[in-house]
């Protein structure tokens, strides 16, 4: 079942001689469930698209459709509700408020939202992210592997239809990049959670299901890895 279709996306910055292309009528789909890595060098468009699907920035030209909405017909407001009702964003730098515990951090889209937080769907989360015992703790008291933990906790609480990963490995050593990538792995097998992630690392890539390669704002490659 089709979770994400985008058509003809264009993102254009600046005006006349100083105007630069980043996406250039690029166009895919992705199914529910899916496991879909994005390359390509620094400047071919990859984080403006990551930042387009997630609806932090608005395109210049073309249509995002996520999970039926066509995200781009929506006002402002109606927006900032669909991002943080189904859209799971996971950051380099983590991106935690210091101020809260690390159960807060986690259920910080529902607190935004006045829902209710699930415990069964947290401790399930927690006991998957190994982190019992430190929910009570501040992101200052963690390690920058815990960290991110906490950061994919957030991204998944919300039952969210993509979970969107920039760069999740790159500020992490090998060993701490190895559990975080078998995490990710881990929720989308086991939530079966649709799971886009943007990295510079062939290795990375490989373990995705699919590979989409950019390249100066145009899709040269999208490659199946494993069905």
């Amino acid at each position: 079942m089709e979770i994400l279709r985008v058509e003809h996306l264009t993102k254009v910055y600046g005006k006349g001689d100083t105007q630069v292309r980043a996406l250039d009528d690029v166009s895919f789909s992705v199914n529910k469930g899916e496991f879909v890595a994005i390359v390509g060098s620094s400047g071919s468009g990859k984080s403006t698209l990551l930042h387009i699907l997630g609806g932090v920035d608005r395109p210049s030209g073309g249509k995002v459709w996520i999970d039926n909405t066509d995200v781009y017909q929506l006002d402002e407001t109606q927006l900032a509700i669909f991002r943080r009702r189904q859209i799971g964003l996971i950051y380099q730098f983590y991106n935690l408020i210091p101020i809260l515990n690390i159960e807060e951090n986690i259920t910080l889209p529902l607190l935004l939202d006045n829902r209710k937080v699930e415990q069964a769907r947290l401790r399930e989360i927690v006991e998957t992210l190994h982190l019992e015992g430190r929910t009570g703790h501040l992101p200052n008291q963690l390690s920058g592997g815990q960290q991110q933990r906490v950061s994919i906790g957030r991204a998944l609480i919300n039952h969210p239809a993509l979970v969107l990963a920039d760069e999740p490995t790159g500020n992490l050593d090998s060993k701490n990049s190895r559990d975080i990538l078998d995490l990710l792995k881990l929720s989308n097998k086991q939530f079966n959670q649709t799971l886009i992630m943007i990295t510079h690392d062939p290795h990375i890539a490989l373990q995705a299901d699919r590979v989409i390669t950019l390249e100066d704002g145009v899709i040269v490659k999208d490659e199946v890895i494993r069905s």
